[in-house]
């Protein structure tokens, strides 16, 4: 998907805030946001574990996180930057 389609679809969700993040490459432990996330990787990869199982995550790729949902994060060894949808 692309940056303007993403954005787009995402506003026609209700999804208002949107930032960019930026990782080096390494790890965050379990953690949980308090808000819904839906991204779009832009540049790197992301490896997300929740409820057990692990997916990576690649240019183009989007991935959403239910707010309060329990996960670990780990990027690749180029970082990763994406765009992020939050509500």
């Amino acid at each position: 998907m692309d940056r303007d389609a993403f954005v787009s679809a995402l506003r026609a969700e209700g999804f208002t805030e949107f930032v960019v993040v930026t990782r080096d490459a390494g790890e965050l432990d379990t953690h949980t946001h308090p808000f819904e996330a839906k991204a779009l990787i832009l540049e790197g990869e992301i490896h997300i574990r929740t409820d057990g199982a692990e997916r990576v995550y690649r240019p183009g790729d989007t991935f959403h996180l239910a707010a309060n949902a329990p996960h670990t994060e780990r990027y690749g060894a180029q970082g990763v930057q994406y765009l992020v949808a939050r509500r």
